[in-house]
C-alpha cells in the first residue's frame, strides 16, 4: 500500500494526508527496551510509543511522540459512579484519555466497551469537545477481534483506521506480536487513533489472555 512520507508525529498530525499511512506496531523495536510498544513507519522510525506506569495506582498508559513527550495519558475507569456527573454513565471496561501528562485535568475522550467476546470486541469513543452540551453521542466506533489483533475504527460510515496482523507469503503461522495500523485520509488526530488502538489491544477478554502469545494459523 502507498503511504505518506512523514518525519515525526507532529508532521503527521499536521499533514492530513491524502493517501493511507501505514504504521507498524511491535514490542520488539531495536531502539526501545523490550516490551515497550512502538508505532514506526516503513523505515523503522518511531512516530509514537507507549509507556505503562505500572507503579501508578491506576496503571496509567501514556502515548508519547518520537522525542518522548507525552501526548495522551490513558486511565481505566475505577471510581464510583457518584464521584463524577459527566462520566456517571461509564461502566467496567471504560477508559478516559487526557491531554499530555498533567494528570486527570484536560479530558479529551472517553471509551466505553460495548461487547468483549473471544471473536468480537466493540468499543464506542466519545469526544469531550463534541459532547460538551446536551446528550452524549458516539463519535467513533471500534469493531474487531482481539485474538486476531484486527479492528476497524469508524466515524459514521467512513473508515478512519484499521489494524491487521503481518501476513507473509507461504507463512503458515502468523505472530500476533507485530501488527499493521493503516490510517486513512481524515482530519482525525493520529495520536487519538493510536490511543484508541492501544485501548483495543489491552481490552481483550481476561479469560483468553493466556492465548495472547500464541500465533495464528492461516
Amino acid at each position: 500500500m502507498l503511504e505518506a512520507e512523514v518525519d515525526d508525529a507532529e508532521n503527521l498530525a499536521m499533514a492530513h494526508w491524502p493517501i493511507p499511512v501505514d504504521l507498524f506496531v511491535s514490542e520488539k523495536h531495536p531502539s526501545l527496551p523490550r516490551g515497550l510498544l512502538a508505532f514506526a513507519d516503513s523505515s523503522g522510525n518511531i512516530l509514537f510509543r507507549l509507556n505503562s506506569l505500572s507503579h501508578h495506582p491506576k496503571k496509567t498508559l501514556r502515548i508519547l511522540d518520537s522525542a518522548g513527550n507525552p501526548l495522551i495519558s490513558i486511565y481505566r475507569h475505577h471510581f464510583p459512579r457518584s464521584k463524577c456527573t459527566y462520566v456517571s454513565w461509564l461502566k467496567d471496561g471504560s477508559w478516559q484519555g487526557f491531554k499530555g501528562d498533567d494528570g486527570q485535568k484536560d479530558l479529551i475522550f472517553q471509551v466505553q466497551r460495548v461487547s468483549n467476546k473471544f471473536a468480537r470486541t466493540e468499543l464506542e469513543v466519545f469526544l469531550v469537545a463534541e459532547n460538551h452540551r446536551g446528550e452524549l453521542t458516539c463519535d467513533f466506533k471500534v469493531k474487531g477481534c482481539h485474538f486476531q489483533r484486527s479492528c476497524t475504527i469508524y466515524n459514521g460510515d467512513s473508515i478512519v483506521a484499521q489494524t491487521s496482523l503481518m501476513h507473509k507469503l507461504r507463512q503458515i503461522y502468523v505472530s500476533r506480536r507485530k501488527i499493521q495500523l493503516t490510517m486513512f485520509p481524515s482530519f482525525v488526530d493520529p495520536a487519538l487513533i493510536v490511543a484508541v488502538v492501544v485501548i483495543f489491544l489491552v481490552n481483550g477478554p481476561k479469560k483468553f489472555k493466556i492465548l495472547d502469545k500464541l500465533p495464528v494459523s492461516i
